[in-house]
C-alpha cells in the first residue's frame, strides 16, 4: 500500500475557509432579517429564515472538517474524510426543516395577507446581502473542486440555491408591490420552500453516494487505466481495478501479475512507478496494489493491460 499526496497540507486552508463560511452566514442573517423587520414580508423572512440553516450548516461543517483532516489512526486506518458527507446530509435534513417552517408561516400568511412596509429598502437591503451569498458560493464551487470537499461543495449548492431564491423573492416582491396584491407576498414564500426543499434533497442523495463508497467519475478511472498501462512496463496484467472516492481522498487497487522468474525487487520497481504515475495525476490518492506471479493470477475483472 502506498499514500500519494499530502492530505494534511490543506487542512489551514480549508479551517479558515470554514470559519469564514460561518462569519459570512452571520453577517448575511443579519442583513436579511434587517430586510424583514423593514418589510415584515414573508418572503423576506423565509429568506432570512434560510439564512439560519447557512450558520448552523456553517458550524457542523466547520466541525467535519477539522475532523477529516485528522490523519488515520489505528480505529480509523483510512483517515476520516467521510466526516464531511455528515456534514452535508445534516445540512440537507437542516434545509428540508427550515422549508417545513415557511411553509407554515406563508399559510398564516396567505389566510391573513400583510401589507408589506418600505418595500424599497427592504429589496436594497436583502441584495446587499444576495450579493454576498452569490460572490461567497463561487468561491466555494471553486475550491470545493480543488480540495475535494462534499462540506464545502454542499455549502456551495445551498448558497446559491439561497441566491436564486433572492432573486425570485425580489422580483416577485417588486410585482406585488408594483399590484397591491398582497398574497403574492405568501406564494413566493411557499415558492420558495418548495425549492428549499427541491435543494435538500439533492444535497443528501449526493452526500449519500459518498457515503456509500461510490466509484470515481468515469473520466477519472479512464485516466488510471491509461496511467497504469503506461508504467506497467515489464508486467503481464492488471486486472481487477476497483476504484472509490472518500471526501477528497482517491483509494485505487488492483492486481499486478508479473512473470514468475521476476524477483520481488524487480516487482517493486514496477509498483513504484505506477504509483509515482497516479501520485503526479491524482492529489490525496491512496493505491494498493497485489502483486501476482503469472501461474497463481486469479483474473476476476476486466484487464487493464
Amino acid at each position: 500500500m502506498a499514500e500519494l499526496g499530502k492530505e494534511e497540507a490543506g487542512a489551514p486552508l480549508a479551517k479558515r475557509v470554514a470559519i469564514a463560511s460561518v462569519l459570512i452566514a452571520c453577517v448575511v442573517l443579519a442583513i436579511k432579517y434587517a430586510a424583514y423587520h423593514v418589510t415584515g414580508s414573508v418572503a423576506l423572512f423565509s429568506d432570512a429564515l434560510e439564512s439560519i440553516v447557512n450558520v448552523v450548516a456553517g458550524l457542523i461543517a466547520l466541525w467535519a472538517i477539522s475532523l477529516s483532516y485528522k490523519p488515520a489512526d489505528s480505529d480509523h486506518p483510512f483517515g476520516h474524510t467521510k466526516a464531511e458527507y455528515f456534514s452535508a446530509v445534516v445540512e440537507g435534513v437542516m434545509i428540508a426543516g427550515a422549508a417545513v417552517l415557511i411553509l407554515i408561516e406563508a399559510w398564516d400568511a396567505f389566510q391573513e395577507p400583510r401589507a408589506i412596509d418600505a418595500p424599497a429598502l427592504g429589496l436594497a437591503i436583502n441584495a446587499g446581502a444576495t450579493a454576498l451569498n452569490f460572490g461567497w458560493a463561487l468561491y466555494l464551487k471553486r475550491l470545493s473542486r480543488r480540495v475535494r470537499s462534499p462540506a464545502f461543495a454542499a455549502d456551495s449548492r445551498h448558497l446559491m440555491a439561497d441566491v436564486f431564491t433572492s432573486v425570485g423573492v425580489f422580483c416577485g416582491l417588486v410585482v406585488a408591490t408594483w399590484t397591491h396584491i398582497p398574497v403574492i407576498d405568501p406564494l413566493l414564500a411557499a415558492l420558495v420552500a418548495l425549492n428549499i426543499l427541491r435543494e435538500g434533497f439533492n444535497v443528501v442523495t449526493t452526500s449519500l453516494s459518498g457515503l456509500m463508497d461510490q466509484a470515481i467519475e468515469p473520466e477519472e478511472e479512464s485516466k488510471v487505466r491509461e496511467l497504469i498501462s503506461a508504467n506497467a512496463a515489464g508486467a503481464i496484467e492488471v486486472h481487477d481495478l476497483r476504484t472509490r472516492r472518500s471526501g477528497r481522498m482517491i483509494f485505487i487497487e488492483f492486481h499486478l501479475v508479473v512473470p514468475s522468474e521476476m524477483t520481488v525487487g524487480d516487482a517493486h520497481i514496477i509498483c513504484d512507478r505506477i504509483e509515482e504515475g497516479l501520485g503526479a495525476a491524482f492529489e490525496n490518492a491512496q493505491v494498493h496494489i497485489h502483486v501476482e506471479p503469472e501461474e497463481e493470477a486469479q483474473q476476476t475483472g476486466v484487464p487493464v493491460l
